[in-house]
């Protein structure tokens, strides 16, 4: 059973939502979750419970833009720039970093967007020693590497879009997500489909953020820096996912993250985009994502899996 506690975190002047599942026994591990775009924490609570009865303790929040952290419409997908959108997770992250040996170690975790945003992080030489090195491990759940095929915009929308941004960065555009490319579950594309929080609305400067962001993952410029501060990374994907693109998170598994001895990419084939909710079988996704975090909380030199 987990404990469910609500409430905000203060960055640079704006209180984001917060939200944490913990667990009603001993903590064996923290997990700091990021979701991804028209996105927030309420869609997770099934996966987050689980991982709590585990021993598991995940601590999300609303990023700015998204969810409960929005306080009124000008504020829908009001993210600011990447050097923004880095400061405020490498900030939500800091205060539960491990601060002497008996403390239990620290895994990040984001979905879709937010797992774009975390391997950018992740990759990051600013955040290395700050922030990388002293997380366990890296969870990526159907990262935003690529669009898939069905949502891939035109090149001349994102240049038209890029240039905008420049002019008018604080312009709001939507962009619809389709339910029925997100998960197999009739009852699940229904509830995305009925929630309010989901406002699809990005700022020409957040969604060129996030554009520029993908493109250095595709092209492969973002990957691990020397040194080994990131010494764990687990990706999962469903073949089938409409939304981001199956074949360039594993071109980027195995193109840029040889150098990181304890990776392990998991194929859910036939599935969706979110692994967290596409029917009965998401159950199979908590108990991997589970299993991964506590085997790392005993065992500190695993065998690479690929």
């Amino acid at each position: 059973m987990a404990i469910e506690k609500e409430g905000t975190f203060e960055v640079n002047g704006h209180s984001l939502y917060t939200k944490s599942w913990l667990p009603s026994g001993a903590t064996k591990a923290k997990l700091i979750f990021f979701h991804g775009f028209s996105d927030h924490l309420g869609r997770y609570e099934a996966f987050f419970s689980t991982l709590a009865a585990r021993g598991i303790a995940v601590y999300g929040l609303d990023q700015r833009g998204w969810g409960r952290s929005v306080k009124k419409p000008a504020d829908r997908g009001l993210t600011g720039p990447t050097s923004q959108v880095l400061a405020d997770m490498a900030a939500f992250i800091a205060p539960h970093l491990p601060s002497s040996p008996g403390d239990p170690p620290v895994f990040v975790m984001g979905h879709s967007m937010g797992g774009g945003q975390v391997l950018t992080l992740a990759c990051h030489p600013d955040y290395q020693e700050s922030v990388v090195r002293r997380v366990r491990g890296w969870l990526l759940e159907a990262p935003f590497i690529s669009f898939s095929p069905e949502e891939q915009p035109s090149a001349v929308k994102v240049f038209a879009g890029r240039l905008a941004a420049r002019l008018m960065p604080h312009f709001q555009l939507k962009h619809e997500i389709m339910p029925e490319h997100l998960s197999r579950d009739p009852a699940v594309r229904e509830d995305l489909a009925r929630d309010e929080l989901m406002h699809n609305t990005g700022t020409l400067e957040g969604l060129a953020g996030l554009l520029d962001r993908t493109a250095a993952l595709a092209r492969g410029e973002v990957r691990p820096q020397p040194g080994g501060a990131l010494r764990s990374l687990w990706i999962g994907h469903g073949t089938e996912d409409k939304t981001t693109w199956f074949p360039a998170s594993r071109k980027w598994f195995d193109e840029c993250a040889t150098e990181i001895k304890d990776r392990e990419f998991k194929t859910y084939e036939g599935w969706y985009h979110t692994l967290h909710s596409d029917g009965p079988d998401s159950e199979q996704f908590f108990k991997d994502v589970g299993d991964w975090i506590l085997a790392r909380c005993e065992d500190e030199q695993p065998e690479a899996k690929l």
